[in-house]
């Protein structure tokens, strides 16, 4: 019986040493090798800088063609694309509330002609004549406001650019016509937040359309937009520009070229800029002391095979910095890499 206890013990003793001895053998097989990488030292570089820049042209002014009042229309003067001056006649709405309106004034001026004469003989009494004055000067206020709603005038010149009812139908409140300034155009433009002290009122930039490839559009920045977008880093500016031909039409795809002088800047490697599955954001790998560090970048100016990057936070690139262009696909943060020449 004693002898096998022993050889149990002994038995217990030698399973437990060889899976201490399995173990570490485990942990030196799982053990990741470093990636090996290829660097480049970052500088920044002296460019002559200039966004390129997508959006699409609009009117510079759109009027819809919304009576304040309800009721039938009566005549629509107007096609689509009809070119018509300020001050045109466009629709005439029914006239039954402004009629009534003008016989109530018309009553009222006669009362208060009235009335002013006999506060002028002290047969009625400051507070009399002001109720009567009162009404009298609502009812012109409200008749100026019918009409402008009855006989709908245009704002400013432009071209009919779509009509949705027809004479005799009622009027239920979208827009009866829809107005377009096309001699004159704007767009709006999203500029990386880099930029934001570059870009000031004024500036002139070309505006180009496929349509039209060996045109140039001038245009002028009108207004800069005061503050950034926090989930895209950009800012808006506003484009105005003439049109005088008018062959850009509003609704058209246009790309913008802005020049902001020249700047220093951080120009890499194309290739060395990746991006992240399912989304549109960038990032490079720098080496951080045989670690590799992850910065999130924008893209800037492209030149050729290499592109101005622009660190989504101040101050994660600079100078010195080893930046990975060779073996970055392999890489995640925080891995151990080792440098090759």
């Amino acid at each position: 019986m004693k002898s096998l206890v022993k050889i149990s013990i002994i038995a217990l003793a030698a399973a437990s040493l060889a899976a201490c001895g399995g173990g570490q053998k485990g942990q030196g097989e799982n053990e990741k090798a470093p990636e090996k990488v290829k660097v480049q030292t970052l500088k920044t570089e002296r460019i002559a800088k200039s966004l390129e820049l997508s959006t699409t042209l609009e009117g510079y002014e759109t009027m819809n063609v919304s009576p304040s009042i309800t009721g039938h229309i009566e005549h629509i003067y107007v096609e689509v694309g009809s070119r018509v001056s300020a001050g045109q006649m466009l629709v005439r709405m029914d006239q039954t509330q402004l009629n009534t309106t003008r016989i109530n004034l018309a009553s009222t001026k006669v009362e208060l002609d009235r009335v002013e004469a006999l506060k002028a003989s002290g047969s009625v009494s400051q507070q009399v004549y002001d109720q009567t004055k009162t009404g009298y000067d609502q009812l012109v206020e409200t008749e100026k406001f019918q009409s402008q709603n009855t006989f709908v005038k245009a704002k400013f010149a432009g071209v009919i650019s779509a009509k949705n009812f027809e004479d005799g139908e009622m009027y239920t409140g979208a827009p009866i016509l829809t107005l377009t300034q096309i001699n004159r155009l704007k767009a709006i433009i999203n500029i990386p937040e880099t930029y934001y002290p570059m870009v000031k009122q004024g500036m002139k930039i070309d505006v180009r359309s496929d349509i039209f490839p060996d045109e140039v559009f001038p245009a002028t920045i009108e207004i800069v937009y005061p503050t950034i977008d926090r989930a895209s880093h950009t800012f808006q500016a506003k484009l105005n520009i003439p049109n005088a031909k008018e062959k850009i039409r509003p609704g058209m795809y246009v790309k913008t070229t802005l020049s902001v002088g020249e700047v220093d800047a951080i120009v890499v490697p194309y290739q060395s800029v990746l991006k992240l599955t399912g989304a549109n954001d960038r990032y490079v790998f720098v080496n951080c002391d045989g670690v590799a560090h992850r910065v999130p970048v924008l893209l800037g100016q492209r030149f050729d095979d290499r592109i101005e990057i622009i660190p989504e936070t101040e101050g994660d690139l600079k100078e010195g910095d080893q930046l990975v262009i060779t073996g970055q696909a392999r890489l995640v943060d925080q891995c151990k890499l080792e440098i090759i020449e």
